[in-house]
């Protein structure tokens, strides 16, 4: 019992002592010592929590299995484990019906609660501020963009072709009406091209915009791009996946100045698109450039602890031309979901996650590998997401996959022609080796 409770040993002897009895056997009295189980009860290995609900929903079917999908999916948004506190406490009245803080009399709990998640954030990421939320992943880089012109007071920006697309469909929808020059660093079997970057970098670049991993799930070479990019005088801003960071540097590690995230990962789920959370860090001495809401800790008139939006610098709270944005609200109850997650999983579940998902990201894409008519199309590092190349359309690939259960990933095609025939696999630590053998055995009769 000790196991799945929070009661310690003195908890217990306390509510033995308050309903008047010396040990948890005195309660047994009651019923017979023949019907008593003696000895230790032959139980199953113990299950988690993901297990069990997969177990049970298994049990439940008519046939045995549940009817469902097995994903494959990533491009951004990621099928994670979610433990069930998650929802328990988003859907809390207190929580899930009050609106977004825009006044500063707004509840302490809700306050609080975002006071944390900047605390997380920061602790994760390595970087010294967090605000509290912006709407998204894309959006953040958008806000990101725009604060690194402000603080270098150069015009141009640099975005790596490996960037997710969408991302920088945003940034340049963000950019438009200011005129924003906005150039693309091309690619380089798969990453950055570092002597292409080297070509690009001059006294009118504000930053440098890339994600790590990249969009295609590989890893880029964020230390030797953070020295060329700090050496021109420009900021770098990386985009990262968070569940990343249990196992890869952080942001602050080799000196990112923004660093932002989409925070699907964190305990949301894919929800058809949304709604989701994007995550806003930089250096301290950037702070009143931010975008959004900072919460901060304080003592009222009487000395008692207490949380106040420290700065609120969007143009709903300050003269319009003092704002650094006008369409940053934050994503209070997505925040905290995040905040919930980070506090149950921990620094050790985190890793443990990372590490289950690159480690069998690898095992797939080693057994996929070796199937007639597929081949991973790049050589690098990568994390958890892999772009396998097939003879036919990747298109085609997904289609006669969903028929065998399987939402094989995501056709790259509809980003790029020339990618037609490229497939990005993503493998979470929900994946089981079963799942991926049984996707393998499907592959090798349609690919």
């Amino acid at each position: 019992m000790a196991s799945y409770t929070s009661n310690t040993p003195e908890d217990i002897r306390r509510m033995l002592e308050r309903i008047g009895v010396q040990s948890f056997e005195d309660l047994l009295e009651a019923i017979p010592e023949e019907l008593r189980v003696k000895g230790e009860l032959n139980l199953p290995p113990a299950l988690s929590e993901y297990e069990i609900k997969l177990k049970l929903a298994r049990m439940a079917g008519s046939n045995g299995d549940p009817s469902r999908l097995v994903s494959f999916l990533g491009g951004g948004v990621y099928d994670h484990v979610i433990p069930a506190l998650v929802n328990f406490v988003i859907s809390r009245p207190e929580f899930y019906t009050a609106y977004t803080p825009y006044q500063p009399e707004v509840s302490q709990g809700t306050l609080a609660t975002i006071y944390e998640y900047q605390s997380f954030i920061c602790e994760l990421f390595d970087m010294d501020v967090s605000n509290a939320s912006v709407y998204d992943g894309a959006s953040a880089l958008g806000e990101a963009i725009h604060m690194a012109r402000d603080l270098t007071l150069r015009k141009k920006v640099l975005v790596a072709e490996t960037l997710h697309p969408y991302y920088t469909r945003v940034m340049r929808t963000y950019s438009e009406g200011l005129g924003v020059p906005i150039d693309t660093i091309p690619t380089a079997d798969g990453v950055l091209d570092v002597s292409a970057l080297d070509n690009l970098l001059s006294d009118e670049v504000a930053a440098v915009v890339l994600s790590h991993p990249n969009f295609f799930g590989l890893l880029e070479s964020v230390y030797e791009i953070a020295d060329k990019v700090h050496s021109a005088g420009a900021f770098l801003v990386v985009s990262v996946d968070p569940i990343s960071l249990g196992i890869l540097a952080p942001p602050g590690a080799y000196g990112a100045d923004i660093a932002v995230a989409e925070g699907q990962p964190l305990g949301l789920a894919q929800g058809f698109g949304g709604p989701y959370l994007g995550i806003f860090t930089a250096k301290k001495d950037y702070i009143r450039r931010m975008p959004g809401r900072i919460i901060g800790r304080t003592v009222d008139s009487e000395g008692k602890p207490g949380f106040v939006m420290t700065l609120q610098t969007r143009e709903q709270h300050i003269r319009r031309d003092k704002a650094t944005s006008n369409i940053c609200t934050n994503q209070a109850l997505c925040a905290l979901a995040a905040n919930v997650f980070l506090s149950v999983i921990g620094k050790e579940g985190l890793k443990e996650m990372a590490n289950l998902c690159i480690q069998k990201a690898h095992y797939l894409a080693e057994r996929i590998s070796k199937l007639a008519g597929c081949e991973l199309a790049f050589r690098g590092s990568f994390f958890k997401e892999f772009v396998l190349r097939t003879k036919r359309p990747a298109r085609d690939v997904i289609e006669a996959m969903i028929e065998r259960n399987f939402l094989a990933g995501v056709d790259l095609g509809q980003f790029n022609e020339e990618w037609s025939d490229l497939l990005l696999i993503a493998v979470t630590e929900k994946r089981t080796k079963q799942e991926m053998d049984a996707f393998v055995d499907a592959l090798a009769t349609v690919a």
